[in-house]
């Protein structure tokens, strides 16, 4: 079941994001968050009036998925940047497609124009994936990030609301 996220959940969903920091370049981030830090994320994107949604597996949280802010501008007011992440025992059974679907949904009811995904170039499952989703590479950052003593670049995808 989908459903916004509650400050409950934000134990689950930070165990979710720590992994994918401490494991993989799907986030470009070093260090894992603290429950302090991933509590004033939660306060500062519902304030925005972003949503934080979630697959809920057994009463517990298993993927989260929200959009932001593209760029801090003005005129980019229309365009977001969105985030899908699923527990690691729980991918490749169609949550993640399910929580993107169900943001695509509310970004569209909202008024929003564009959904961009910043994705590491390197993983073509989740470039493939937001592919089937309506997204297309429009663009490649050339070694923007590093991590693990790697640089990396960025496919820009973008879906057309």
């Amino acid at each position: 079941m989908i459903r916004p996220a509650h400050t409950s959940d934000l134990p689950l969903i930070l165990e979710i994001m720590n992994d994918a920091i401490s494991n993989s370049t799907a986030i470009y981030e070093y260090a894992p968050w603290s429950l302090e830090k991933i509590t004033q994320w939660y306060n500062e994107r519902i304030s925005y009036g972003f949503p934080i949604i979630v697959y809920e597996d057994g009463n517990k949280a298993v993927g989260y998925a929200t959009f932001g802010s593209f760029r801090a501008r003005v005129a980019y007011r229309f365009t977001i940047e969105h985030s899908v992440y699923v527990n690691k025992d729980f991918r490749a059974k169609g949550i993640g497609k399910l929580l993107l679907t169900d943001l695509i949904s509310v970004a569209k009811t909202s008024g929003y124009r564009s959904m961009i995904g910043m994705v590491d170039a390197t993983n073509k499952r989740s470039v493939e994936f937001h592919k089937k989703l309506g997204f297309h590479k429009v663009g490649q950052l050339k070694e923007v990030g590093h991590k693990f003593d790697v640089w990396l670049d960025v496919a820009l995808l973008q879906c057309m609301l």
